[in-house]
């Protein structure tokens, strides 16, 4: 009778509707740093390493 119980529970609690969350957007100034971010990044491959550079 107790797992009747606990699965009626869980049913209940997954049947039940997700809070929607407002939809988020990032502020240009964001954008603009991650695109000039991966502008500015050069990686040089070695024949033991890489390299990450950037060349701002």
């Amino acid at each position: 009778m107790g797992i009747t119980r606990k699965f009626t529970s869980m049913a209940k609690l997954y049947s039940q509707k997700a809070f929607s969350t407002p939809k988020r957007l990032p502020k240009k100034e964001t954008v603009q740093f991650l695109l000039n971010y991966s502008k500015a990044l050069k990686i040089v491959k070695t024949s033991q390493m890489n390299f990450e550079i950037i060349t701002n």
